[in-house]
């Protein structure tokens, strides 16, 4: 997914803009930098969070997040619920495609089906793991898409069926997946070339595409004068450059070519011994769930070992999770000790975020090596080995973050287990991925970030059926909590479904089918020309719609 921008690109773009500084730089324009390319921007295609912030950017959906996260109206100014919870109807306002076209529901039918036909990694957010869509999973797997639960009795009104309620439903209409697409517009197109230029990609947002190409290192955006909502939009064009590196992105701040970019490691304390740039300094929380896929599958000619339960107890409770974060991740990182994020997802009845007591699951997961030794030693006796010599898979194209936390669990693991070998396998994103998905690696440090507000955005990757299982794990009971929580008895009840999710994670740390690190965040630097960006821990976690610069 992530390409590297090469350090001699930043350099000649350094020589192009000038010099500037921290507080001054890029005086009246927005210059925001991206951690990897952009994917794709065709909402059926992509699954990376650039790709998903770039297509945010120029297009609305049926919903918007405000500034807290809570849904507001986007393309659709209102909408009804029927009792039982399983129809919506959407009351669409009068909004335009860049081209002039007016947006309709049947561009929301279209995109719609299309997305359950040709979508991949993302096909099950439709489903009744997710939004409960009626007849999403027949349609991906292959059924009629006309019986999709999705129909336009008018060009105003788009309404959706769905097998199950769903509480976190109109918030999950603001992911890009449930954007629309321009059918007439789409169908004109050369079959594969939607959304890989200005002139093949239609905004009905905030912004229109101006300089765009697949892999390109810049993106330059301006302001859509036909949206729906232009008299609110500040910015008349902007852009984002590509860099992984938290060198070259310290830099970039520091010489006036980007002013919102994000920085890990020593450049932090670098930046807080800075005067001058420390007061520019921001910490994001970002939502995202780091973590250790364990390959369990036991025919893997490398992976058979990682079967045993007890082996995958060891690692997970040899690391050092506050070490990670403070000294390796150092950019306001959380240690995190659960397979949900903190600060993340509050119950909406007592506040409280669903991983708020980290110690809940303490006898499976934490840092204790005398246990962590225990598990190993029965590891040994159960497999008749005394040492183990495994491959650990990483992106080193992902920022250098990942490389310092991979070489810290190597040290860690080697030092408080003995016989436990960790090969480090680093390599391209896209390389790795593909190690993901064809079942070639032992152990990966993975992350996610989660697609809506609730927990169940992390619980369905590790059903027997979930579309990003990697760890080659099944358990018929927790598969049976998580089907209940969402088209069963539990799915309109929420506080047994909620308590239902407990019993879910329960099942999935005591088989340490992961092993959680640290919930992720942002340590970010944006000029105090800045202000209006919207942050969100869930779904896309930048807005700039609100943005104004001076």
């Amino acid at each position: 997914m992530k390409k590297i921008f090469s350090l001699l690109m930043i350099c000649a773009l350094f020589l192009i803009t000038g010099c500037g500084g921290g507080s001054d730089n890029a005086a009246g324009k927005l210059s925001v930098m991206l951690g990897s390319n952009v994917v794709s921007l065709d909402s059926a295609k992509c699954t990376d969070p650039a790709s998903f912030e770039v297509i945010a950017d120029c297009i609305d959906g049926l919903i918007q997040l405000d500034a807290d996260g809570k849904p507001i109206p986007a393309i659709a100014e209102s909408f009804d619920v029927s009792a039982d919870g399983k129809t919506y109807t959407f009351h669409l306002r009068d909004a335009k495609w860049s081209n002039g076209d007016p947006v309709t529901a049947d561009d929301f039918v279209f995109a719609w089906r299309r997305h359950c036909q040709e979508s991949d990694k993302y096909a099950y957010i439709m489903g009744n793991t997710v939004a409960c869509v009626k007849n999403a999973d027949a349609v991906t797997k292959g059924d009629d898409p006309t019986t999709l639960g999705v129909s336009a009795p008018d060009p105003k009104t788009f309404v959706v069926e769905l097998d199950a309620p769903v509480s976190f439903f109109p918030s999950l209409m603001a992911f890009p997946t449930f954007y629309p697409i321009n059918e007439k517009f789409f169908n004109g197109l050369d079959a594969g070339t939607y959304g890989t230029s200005p002139e093949t990609f239609l905004s009905n947002g905030a912004f229109v595409l101006s300089d765009y190409l697949p892999g390109a290192a810049n993106i330059q955006l301006k302001k859509n004068d036909g949206y729906w909502n232009a008299a609110n939009v500040k910015l008349d064009e902007w852009q984002y450059q590509v860099v992984s590196s938290s060198d070259n992105a310290l830099t970039a701040f520091k010489n006036g070519t980007l002013n919102v970019v994000d920085i890990g490691g020593s450049q932090i304390e670098s930046v807080k011994s800075d005067t001058a740039l420390v007061k520019d300094l921001q910490n994001i929380p970002s939502g995202s769930l780091y973590f250790i896929s364990f390959n369990q599958d036991p025919k893997n000619h490398h992976a058979g070992a990682l079967s045993n339960v007890n082996l995958r107890l060891a690692i997970s409770n040899a690391i050092d999770r506050e070490s990670l974060a403070a000294n390796f991740v150092a950019n306001g990182a959380k240690a995190t000790y659960t397979a949900i994020p903190i600060h993340f997802a509050p119950n909406a009845k007592t506040g409280k975020y669903f991983a708020e007591n980290q110690q809940q699951f303490a006898e499976y997961v934490g840092f204790n090596v005398d246990k962590a030794r225990d598990y190993l030693n029965k590891a040994k006796a159960e497999l008749g080995k005394d040492s183990f010599e495994l491959e650990f898979i990483y992106a080193n194209d992902s920022g250098n973050t990942v490389v310092k936390v991979a070489q810290a669990i190597k040290s860690q693991v080697e030092e408080n287990l003995p016989g436990v070998v960790l090969n480090l396998q680093p390599m391209p994103k896209a390389e790795y991925l593909d190690r993901l998905t064809s079942d070639s690696f032992d152990l990966a440090i993975n992350s996610w970030v989660p697609d809506y507000d609730d927990p169940m955005t992390f619980f369905t990757l590790w059903t027997t059926s979930g579309s990003e299982i990697c760890e080659h794990w099944s358990n018929a009971a927790y598969d049976k909590i998580i089907a209940d929580c969402t088209t069963g008895d539990l799915a309109a009840d929420y506080d047994a479904r909620w308590q239902a999710m407990y019993e879910a994670e329960k099942i999935l740390l005591e088989n340490a089918v992961i092993a959680p690190l640290y919930t992720g965040a942002n340590a970010t630097l944006i000029g105090s020309n800045v202000s209006g960006i919207e942050f969100h821990v869930a779904g896309v976690n930048r807005i700039f719609k609100s943005v104004t610069v001076k």
